[in-house]
């Protein structure tokens, strides 16, 4: 995905946080309306930079100014209401084929919800401001897979959004 980082989180800075590298484009917006596009794989995000830099260029859309992330989804997804993992699939009608990159650089881990069971609505620890409450590094994000998992299972997202909760693993791209 390439995104538009926030990077005036003026009501966390005192966490020490410089930046909002989100799964959901509630603060860091995505490039464009990519969805209508439907060059999307079954993830709702991108196989590639490639597609990205290829839609972009087709349709006049300027990516000055992006970065480029790439996600790493765990395979099973947190059911709030029922205290349970469960798993969950890519949608099947989209080609998914995700190329992953030879240089990334792990940033974090987000938790986003998906109540709609397609795109990232909401990351509570921004859009939330869960934040407050959970140690979260300079990019608003956790430091570790664990310590997503043991936020959601012990319920520190209990009052945010509806999920079901996914953890994606954030990394950044040098180069797209």
């Amino acid at each position: 995905m390439a995104k538009k980082v926030f990077n005036d989180p003026t009501w966390i800075k005192k966490l020490g946080v410089d930046d909002v590298y989100s799964v959901s484009g509630c603060m860091s917006k995505e490039f464009a309306d990519y969805i209508n596009y439907w060059k999307h794989n079954g993830y709702w995000f991108f196989n590639s930079p490639e597609i990205i830099m290829e839609l972009a260029s087709s349709h006049g859309i300027d990516l000055t100014g992006t970065t480029f992330f790439y996600y790493e989804v765990y395979e099973l997804e947190f059911d709030g209401d029922k205290n349970e993992w469960l798993p969950f699939a890519p949608e099947a009608s989209f080609i998914t084929n995700v190329v992953v990159p030879n240089e990334k650089h792990l940033e974090g881990y987000d938790v986003a919800t998906f109540s709609v069971r397609t795109s990232p609505e909401c990351s509570p620890l921004s859009c939330n401001l869960l934040a407050r409450e959970i140690k979260v590094n300079r990019h608003c994000l956790l430091s570790s897979l664990e310590e997503a998992k043991q936020s959601l299972e012990s319920g520190k997202f209990k009052n945010s959004e509806s999920g079901p909760y996914r953890i994606f693993a954030v990394y950044t791209l040098e180069k797209a």
